[in-house]
């Protein structure tokens, strides 16, 4: 977008949104510094009131967006409506769109949880399901936990939220809001009152959500400066990472999403392939692609199983601090990554969106826990240390002392920590965008790169909060670290699972009815309010 064009375009802060954050972020931060007790202990009572009453929730919204993104692979109806209208040319090359979507949706998760979880669940095994410790079962269902957590499901909430969007956005020419997917629910009171208290809880909870991976980055980053450098992690420490994050996604920020985005998402992906081949190489490669398949079929006669397993009887906190975790990092994410991949989808079918933005990104993170967790699982049950690791130096650590069992493991450690650090600058990079974008009226919304003082304003706001987070449960000692972040996304995503479920029901009635809807290919016979539509 040229300089000319902007400068045009006149941009106004949308207070009714803005202002509220403001405040909301401000006491979180107060409250964080003045009483990290209080902070922590409200954070514990809301997880917990969360988990225990709507984990049902979490779980059928999960299952919604996996049956919806099937219903678009399969559907020639459906999956051929292509976004922006018939007309409407694609804005970027396929390879550039899938590693935007890659490493936009999964920031530092599979990076950091790709040893710790397997292991994890391995090694402490999950109540209910009835296998033992480092057994033949646990490894299966250590890996199908995996897969349920980072394949295709943790793309299906990505990808629904952008049909919805995208659709709204370009097809129904609504405002670039969230709250437009809404409109056939809502009708016209998405641009009203109904709309603003949508949007407010998006940013809320994605600012949550990006402060949650932002504190896991700068844990795990801490953990491998210690390893390579003898540098113990502080809260000095995690200070420091936290503002190189900031410094390096605001400059990539500045240059926009077809530069600074588009460059750290191919860096990026190209570096987590490398990384794949090496371990399947240098690893046990046979046991790796056994394994794998072998998982595969063990998740696949499972899934609804461990896909909606909720303690019931055994009164276990497991789902709250793993799978409603999950989902509720998803949740927190949704909305605007949602807004993100709608706005460089346009141009393309249904069928395609749901290709680049749910099969093949879900598949590449079945790979990567395939090849990751079978090498680590090997590894443990053929006596290496890694899980006693974990346990003396943390989650955070687990990557590490992984890569301590390879050749160049130094090397490695270092790239990967380059990795680490891309993801979660790619991540924050493009939700500081969209938040930005959410926090402003401008004409042409979807096209418009955001003001970059708004953009950096965002930056500092979220990296706040994550600090405060990690600090507050080093101080208090309630729970730990990663712990805390688990809290902090379950937290801000609480209030957004209830819009997301609505939206689950909306984008399935526009598309049901989309010729109704569609005011570009079909503007005659559109229902579309007139006064919300922009040119």
């Amino acid at each position: 977008m040229s300089s000319k064009v902007k400068s045009l375009d006149k941009v106004e802060i949308r207070k009714i949104v803005f202002i509220p954050m403001v405040i909301i972020y401000a006491v979180i931060i107060v409250l964080g510094v003045v009483s990290p007790a209080s902070f922590a202990s409200a954070e514990g009572a809301i997880v917990n009131f969360a988990g225990q009453w709507f984990g049902w929730l979490y779980d059928l919204v999960a299952l919604a967006m996996m049956f919806i993104c099937i219903w678009m692979l399969f559907s020639k109806k459906y999956g051929d409506i292509v976004l922006g209208g018939k007309d409407a040319k694609p804005i970027m090359s396929k390879w550039n769109w899938f590693v935007i979507s890659l490493c936009g949706g999964i920031a530092t998760g599979i990076v950091f949880w790709g040893i710790a979880e397997p292991l994890t669940h391995l090694m402490s095994p999950i109540p209910g399901f009835g296998y033992e410790a480092a057994s033949k079962e646990g490894a299966l269902y250590s890996l199908s936990t995996s897969y349920m957590h980072w394949g295709p499901a943790l793309y299906a909430f990505y990808c629904v939220a952008g049909i919805g969007i995208g659709y709204a956005v370009y097809n129904m020419k609504l405002p670039y809001r969230v709250s437009s997917c809404l409109y056939p629910v809502l009708g016209k009171r998405v641009n009203g009152v109904a709309g603003d208290i949508v949007d407010i809880l998006c940013l809320f909870g994605l600012a949550g959500g990006v402060s949650a991976s932002l504190g896991v980055a700068s844990m795990q980053l801490g953990s491998g400066m210690n390893l390579l450098f003898g540098i113990q992690p502080t809260t000095l420490v995690w200070g420091i990472i936290l503002l190189a994050i900031v410094v390096t996604f605001i400059i990539s920020s500045y240059t926009g999403i077809n530069r600074g985005v588009k460059f750290l998402s191919d860096k990026n992906a190209k570096i987590y392939i490398g990384l794949m081949i090496f371990v399947l190489v240098f690893g046990p490669t046979k046991y790796i692609l056994n394994m794998t398949v072998e998982a595969m079929g063990f998740h696949l006669s499972n899934y609804f199983t461990q896909a909606t397993y909720l303690g019931t009887f055994e009164g276990d906190q497991w789902p709250i601090w793993w799978t409603i975790n999950y989902w509720s990092f998803m949740i927190a994410y949704t909305p605007l990554i949602g807004m993100f991949l709608a706005k460089i989808a346009v141009g393309r079918t249904l069928k395609e969106f749901t290709l680049f933005n749910f099969l093949l990104p879900g598949m590449f993170g079945v790979i990567w826990f395939g090849i990751f967790g079978s090498s680590a699982i090997n590894l443990q049950m053929n006596g290496s240390q890694l899980w006693e690791g974990i346990q003396s130096g943390g989650l955070e650590s687990a990557v590490f002392n992984f890569f301590a069992n390879f050749p160049l493991s130094k090397l490695l450690s270092a790239l990967f920590m380059i990795t680490a650090f891309l993801s979660v600058v790619t991540l924050a990079d493009s939700m500081t965008t969209t938040v930005s974008s959410l926090s402003i009226n401008i004409k042409n919304n979807s096209t418009i790169e955001p003001p970059k003082n708004i953009k950096m304003f965002w930056g500092i706001v979220m990296s706040s909060v994550a600090f405060i987070n990690i600090a507050t449960a080093g101080k208090v000692g309630v729970v730990s670290g990663i712990d805390a972040t688990k809290q902090l996304a379950i937290v801000s995503a609480f209030p957004l699972l209830f819009v997301v479920a609505l939206m689950v029901y909306s984008t399935v009635k526009m598309l049901i009815k989309f010729k109704e809807y569609d005011v570009v290919d079909s503007p005659g016979t559109a229902i579309v309010d007139k006064n919300l539509i922009e040119d």
